[in-house]
């Protein structure tokens, strides 16, 4: 899926305005280098001349700092590394984490857009890529699951 519409569908899902994405983002690292101005080019039309591709250090930082927004920053534990590389697996998880979802819960959101799955499928998707059960999450699979997330977070 396009990170400009994960970090959309993201935002609008927490109703978060600009200067919040960038707060949020910046939850991971102070100085990362990202301003409002980075934001609203990110969220405007393919087709319009301003738009800008959202890239995957962006979106890392950025669902990186949801889980510690919603979570808080764990200080036992050492800083990991930003992921290079944005997969929707990736995605999935990061999300799950963030809004401390069981396995029933993220089953429940696919069920609430329409796309359910059952407990192998779901498992297959949160394994490591090596793994002989490992399952690329698709993008209308990850759709769904904002789209769930969306009616579990803002209501129907």
């Amino acid at each position: 899926m396009i990170n400009n519409d994960i970090l959309r569908s993201i935002r609008y899902m927490l109703d978060l305005g600009d200067q919040k994405v960038v707060e949020i983002a910046k939850l991971v690292d102070p100085a990362f280098p990202l301003e409002k101005t980075d934001v609203l080019a990110f969220l405007r039309r393919e087709d319009d001349p301003e738009y800008v591709v959202c890239s995957d250090g962006v979106l890392a930082h950025f669902l990186d700092g949801l889980v510690i927004h919603f979570r808080g920053r764990n200080e036992s534990l050492p800083s990991r590394p930003v992921e290079k590389r944005i997969t929707n697996n990736l995605v999935l998880k990061k999300l799950r984490v963030a809004f401390e979802m069981k396995d029933v819960d993220v089953q429940d959101t696919f069920a609430a857009a329409g796309f359910p799955l059952s407990k192998p499928e779901l498992t297959a998707l949160f394994r490591q890529p090596g793994h002989d059960n490992y399952r690329a999450c698709g993008d209308q699979l990850l759709r769904n699951f904002l789209k769930g997330l969306t009616l579990r977070v803002r209501g129907e």
